[in-house]
C-alpha cells in the first residue's frame, strides 16, 4: 500500500508567520517552523519513514473520511464516519499579526465525538531540521518535551501521553458531546514551558481564530459567481504571507513533484517579485489594501537595496524577510514525494536573471491606485531609479518566467513586461506628477514595443512565441492582453490566441510550453500548467469567447481538491502535482473570475 496520500489529500492551516499540510486522514506531514522557508519539524510528505508526522485520528481505520472548511475560515475539520460512531478532528493555528516575527507557533487540535463512542489515537513523531537533528525527550502525563540543538517542541494534551522510543503516543476515548484536545508548541530551546491547557481555554482560541479570518473577509468587495472558490483562495493567499514584512511565499512546501518520480522538485517557500506582486495585485482587486500596502514596503527596501546578491537591481526572489541569499542544498536522506529524488531547500534559480519581474511589480502598482499614493516621495525616487536603470539593461538574453536551466534566450514575455515596466511608470508619473526622465522612458518602451513585434512574431504561426527566432509557443503570453500590450480582439492577438489553443490547450487545459520543442535543461515532462489555464480563461474572456471561458474556468474548478485548494499543475490523470497550495494559481482564479463574472454582467445587461 502506498505509504503517501495523493498531493491533493490536504488542507491547509496557518499563523501568517509559517503553515501547516493536514492530510483527510488526520496526518500533519507538512509544519516548518518558526517562518514558512525554516526547516521542517514534520516531512513524512517527503519521506514517509524518516521525515516525522503527528497523527490525530480515530483508531477505526475503516472509517470513512470527509475534510472541510468552517465556512469563511482557515479552521479544518476532518469528519470519520462509521457505524461505531462519528468522530471530529478539528485543526487550526492561531493568528499571529504581530510586525515582530516570533520563534512560537502552536498547532491546535481538537477531537469530539459527534455521535456514538470514538477512540482516538494520537502519534506524535517529530524530525526536527529536516530530519537530520536528534531530540531527546521528556514525557510526563499529559506534556511531552522534545529538545534538539535548535529546537524544542512541547506536546500538551487532555489525555494521558506515554513515550514510544523516541516519539510520543496517547489514546482517548470520547462519548457523544464529549471532546478532548492536544497542542503542539515549537520554541526557541530557551524558551520558556507554555502556560498548561485547558479545554475552556483552547475553545475561546478557536472560537478567536474563526473570528478573526470571519472579520477579515468581511473586507471582500467581490460579490460575483463562484464566490466560494474566490473566497477560499484569498484566504489561501493570505495564510501564504509572511506578516510581519507582508511578504507572500510561493507556496507551502518544498519537494513535491512535478513529475512523479523525477527531478522538477523545487522549493516554493519564498517571495518571487512576479508572484508576489500578481498576489497582492488579486488581493488588492478583492479590496485587501493592507495586505497590498505591506508588500509595496517589503518591495520599496528591495529597490532601495539597489542591487541583490546577483548583480541586478532586483533578484527574482528573497526570503520573507528581504535577505536575498537562498542556496540551494540536496537533502541526500529524504527519499522524496513518492521517490521523487531530490529533495531540495533553497533555490539555485535565485542567481537568474528574469527581466519580466520589474512589469510585475510596476503592473501591480499602477493599477492599484490605493498603493501607488501611498508609495510617498522616497519609493518614488527608489521606483524612478529602478526604471532609469532598466532603460539602460532590458536587451539583453534572459533565463524567463520558467526558470528553465536551458540557458538564456531573447524570451518574448520578459520583453513584454519591461515594455509594461515603462509604460506604467510613465502613467504613475503622470498621474502622480512626479519626477521622471520621461523621454528616456517613453523611448525605451516604444523601441521595445518595435522589437517584439519585429522579432517576436511568427509568420509561419501568426503568433507571438516564446523566444525570438523561433515558433513555439508560449502560454506565459497569454498576458499580453491583460497588461494592454495588444488590443484584445486585435488580428494579431486572436491569431496568437488560436495558436496557443493548437499547440498548448489539452481539454481545456494549458501546458506552460512544451519541453519536447522547447527544450529547458530539465530531464521529464510535467503536467499542465494551472496558472496559465486560468490565464487562458482571461484571455478568451477579453477576446469575447465567453462560452469557451465560462467552460474552461467551470471545468477547471473540477479539478480543485476537496476543500478547493489547488498545486501548481494537473497531472495527465487528473492529479495535482508540485508544491501545494500554490499562490500562482490561486491568484490567477481570482483574476480570471473577476474578469469572466464582469463580462457575463454585461452581458445580462444588454
Amino acid at each position: 500500500m502506498d505509504p503517501y496520500p495523493a498531493i491533493a489529500d490536504h488542507g491547509l492551516i496557518g499563523d501568517l508567520q509559517t503553515a501547516a499540510l493536514v492530510s483527510s486522514k488526520g496526518v500533519i506531514n507538512w509544519f516548518a517552523a518558526p517562518r514558512f522557508d525554516s526547516p521542517s519539524v514534520f516531512a513524512s510528505l517527503l519521506d514517509h519513514a524518516r521525515g516525522g508526522c503527528f497523527g490525530l485520528a480515530p483508531h477505526d481505520a475503516d472509517s470513512t473520511c470527509k475534510q472541510l472548511y468552517f465556512p469563511d475560515t482557515a479552521i479544518l475539520v476532518t469528519r470519520f464516519m462509521s457505524p461505531e460512531g462519528v468522530g471530529e478532528v478539528i485543526d487550526c493555528m492561531p493568528p499571529n499579526v504581530s510586525p515582530t516575527p516570533t520563534d512560537r507557533h502552536s498547532l491546535l487540535r481538537f477531537v469530539r465525538s459527534v455521535r456514538g463512542t470514538v477512540r482516538f489515537s494520537l502519534e506524535c513523531r517529530p524530525r526536527f531540521d529536516y530530519a537530520r537533528a536528534e531530540h531527546e525527550l521528556d514525557v510526563r502525563p499529559r506534556i511531552a518535551t522534545f529538545r534538539a540543538p535548535s529546537q524544542t517542541g512541547h506536546l500538551q494534551a487532555t489525555f494521558p501521553l506515554e513515550r514510544d522510543g523516541k516519539d510520543v503516543r496517547g489514546e482517548v476515548t470520547l462519548r457523544a458531546g464529549e471532546t478532548a484536545a492536544a497542542v503542539f508548541t515549537v520554541c526557541d530551546p530557551a524558551g520558556e514551558e507554555p502556560a498548561p491547557v485547558t479545554l475552556e481555554g483552547l475553545t475561546e482560541q478557536v472560537f478567536a481564530v474563526g473570528a478573526f479570518w470571519q472579520d477579515w473577509l468581511r473586507t471582500c468587495r467581490y460579490r460575483g459567481r463562484w464566490s466560494d472558490m474566490v473566497n477560499r483562495s484569498a484566504i489561501t493567499l493570505k495564510l501564504l504571507t509572511y506578516a510581519p514584512t507582508g511578504a507572500p511565499v510561493a507556496a507551502a512546501t518544498t519537494g513535491l513533484p512535478e513529475q512523479l518520480g523525477g527531478e522538477r522538485n523545487w522549493d516554493y517557500r519564498y517571495t518571487w517579485i512576479r508572484d508576489g506582486s500578481l498576489s497582492v495585485r488579486a488581493l488588492l482587486d478583492l479590496g485587501f489594501v493592507d495586505e497590498a500596502a505591506g508588500f509595496t514596503r517589503w518591495l520599496g527596501d528591495r529597490m532601495r537595496d539597489r542591487q541583490g546578491a546577483s548583480g541586478e537591481r532586483l533578484q527574482i526572489m528573497y526570503r520573507v524577510d528581504g535577505d536575498p541569499d537562498i542556496p540551494e542544498e540536496i537533502l541526500g536522506h529524504l527519499e522524496g514525494y513518492r521517490g521523487s529524488y531530490p529533495v531540495r531547500a533553497g533555490n539555485a534559480a535565485v542567481d537568474q536573471l528574469q527581466l519580466d519581474i520589474y512589469g510585475e511589480a510596476l503592473y501591480a502598482l499602477a493599477e492599484g491606485h490605493e498603493l501607488a499614493a501611498q508609495t510617498g516621495y522616497h519609493g518614488w525616487k527608489g521606483l524612478a531609479s529602478t526604471l532609469d536603470w532598466l532603460a539602460d539593461s532590458w536587451d539583453r538574453p534572459d533565463e524567463g518566467i520558467w526558470e528553465t536551466r536551458g540557458g538564456r534566450k531573447d524570451f518574448t514575455y520578459s520583453r513584454v513586461m519591461c515594455w509594461v515596466a515603462f509604460d506604467r511608470g510613465l502613467r504613475l508619473a503622470q498621474e502622480f506628477s512626479r519626477p521622471a526622465d520621461t523621454v528616456r522612458w517613453t523611448a525605451a518602451r516604444d523601441t521595445i514595443l518595435e522589437q517584439v513585434m519585429e522579432r517576436g512574431w511568427s509568420e509561419k504561426e501568426q503568433a507571438l512565441v516564446q523566444h525570438y527566432g523561433s515558433d513555439v509557443m508560449d502560454a506565459s503570453l497569454l498576458l499580453v492582453p491583460r497588461v494592454r500590450f495588444m488590443a484584445p480582439k486585435s488580428p494579431g492577438w486572436l491569431s496568437t490566441l488560436d495558436a496557443m489553443d493548437r499547440a498548448l490547450v489539452s481539454d481545456s487545459l494549458v501546458y506552460r510550453y512544451d519541453p519536447a520543442v522547447s527544450p529547458d535543461g530539465l530531464r521529464g515532462s510535467e503536467g499542465t500548467f494551472s496558472l496559465c489555464t486560468f490565464l487562458h480563461v482571461d484571455a478568451l474572456v477579453r477576446a469575447g469567447r465567453l462560452f469557451q471561458a465560462r467552460y474552461a474556468f467551470e471545468k477547471m474548478q473540477t479539478y480543485a481538491n476537496h476543500v478547493g485548494l489547488f498545486a501548481e499543475e494537473i497531472g495527465p490523470s487528473g492529479e495535482q502535482l508540485g508544491n501545494f497550495p500554490q499562490a500562482f494559481t490561486h491568484l490567477s482564479l481570482i483574476m480570471a473570475a473577476r474578469t469572466l463574472n464582469d463580462a457575463l454582467d454585461r452581458q445580462q445587461e444588454r
